[in-house]
């Protein structure tokens, strides 16, 4: 015999057992009232005994049913609650990652003027309006084999740290342009005083390597090295290390580049045939990294690889609908953060984050890369200097 329960329920029940305040009596239609029932409507020629028996059933049903809920309506909640923990947990170790340098306040006011800002023209924007002015970020790839990953990345254990990659970024008002401008380390610059922790500062230098300025004074000396050397306000600093680059590559699933001539370096741990390869973190990094495998062993053919990764890095950023993946955002994040200083006007997940969106229009056939011009040091063969006045030229188109 098959029995079909309802679960629809009257207004005549007040307990488990069935029991209502009514009078246990047909209704006018002929059928037991619901109550009578535990909730199910049975025929008046069904014979009491089967009638008890589906009461007795239906109770029990009713029983089950209502821990069930119960049960499912407490895990729900449950789920809430470590749902939200989990996001605040998240929210927290990401914040948490990112270091920073108040530059802003070490440098003060003798630097270059700060470009007016202009707020976002995109109705659909929430508030507040996403920044839509030209900026200007010194990127630098550090060397620092500060902990374990990143000596045995470095491949070394040498003490302290250079600017091993150093870009200028120029986005354009509205954000969907951009130029990328390497700064050669071999560079030769004048080297200004730049202000100390401690109070004091470190002594100019005439005709020392650019990448010296990070070795001997950090994030502060770059960011005024640089905007001594192009007159160009830097707004916000970002410094990677080895290991955070290589665990955003692999969070990224690694990165598709084709090179034109073999690559042997010893020192990077490169080997590859010329031709298209699909990079995980560590090749990768070995890639950013190679300069004595490649052409004369200087450091423009390790720039020109290293734009042919930022290529690669856009589009494979461009390739992941990283929002529809909150396990694959998380991961990238993670990796991201971890290796990341920023200066004090970017070193919140918030801020990333609403930067993050005011590029949203830039896409990487926006972004332009280029190299300053140089030319061989007269003094130096092994140095280069800023070749003019294609260098000065190139600084006054970022202004």
């Amino acid at each position: 015999m098959f029995l079909l329960v309802t679960g629809h329920q009257g207004s005549g029940g007040t307990g488990d057992d069935g029991a209502g305040d009514g009078d246990g009596t047909e209704s006018a239609s002929g059928d037991i009232p619901e109550d009578a029932s535990g909730g199910a409507d049975i025929p008046a020629d069904i014979p009491a005994d089967i009638s008890a028996d589906i009461s007795t059933h239906a109770r029990a049903a009713r029983r089950v049913r209502g821990r069930v809920l119960k049960a499912t309506g407490l895990v729900l909640a449950g789920a809430l609650v470590l749902g939200a923990g989990a996001a605040g947990w998240a929210y927290w170790r990401l914040n948490d990652n990112i270091r920073s340098v108040d530059i802003n306040s070490a440098l003060g006011d003798d630097r270059p003027a700060k470009a007016p800002d202009t707020p976002s023209s995109d109705a659909s924007a929430p508030a507040p309006t996403l920044p839509a002015g030209p900026l200007n970020i010194l990127v630098l790839g550090s060397d620092s084999r500060d902990g374990a990953e990143n000596r045995e990345l470095g491949g070394g254990a040498d003490i302290g740290a250079r600017a091993d990659t150093a870009m200028v970024v120029h986005l354009d008002a509205g954000r969907t342009g951009a130029t990328v401008v390497s700064i050669p380390r071999d560079t030769l610059v004048d080297r200004p005083a730049c202000p100390l922790p401690d109070g004091g500062a470190t002594r100019p230098v005439r005709g020392a390597m650019f990448n010296s300025a990070y070795a001997v004074g950090g994030p502060v000396c770059a960011v005024k090295t640089v905007e001594s050397l192009t007159d160009v306000r830097m707004d916000h600093y970002v410094e990677i290390d080895f290991a955070g680059f290589r665990d955003l590559v692999d969070a990224l699933g690694g990165v598709t580049v084709t090179t034109d001539e073999d690559i042997d370096d010893e020192r990077s741990r490169l080997r590859l045939e010329a031709g298209t390869h699909h990079l995980d973190g560590t090749d990768a990094l070995a890639l950013a990294r190679t300069r004595y495998g490649i052409g004369d062993g200087s450091d423009l053919g390790r720039i020109g690889l290293q734009h042919r990764l930022v290529k690669a890095l856009l589009e494979r950023i461009a390739e992941q609908d990283l929002l529809t993946d909150p396990v694959k955002l998380y991961e990238a994040a993670d990796a991201l953060t971890s290796g990341l200083t920023t200066d004090t006007g970017l070193d919140s997940l918030s801020e990333l984050v609403g930067f993050g969106r005011s590029l949203k229009d830039l896409t990487p056939a926006g972004v332009t890369t280029l190299t300053l011009p140089v030319r061989p040091a007269p003094w130096d063969g092994n140095r280069v200097v800023p070749d003019e006045p294609e260098a000065e030229e190139l600084w006054a188109s970022l202004r």
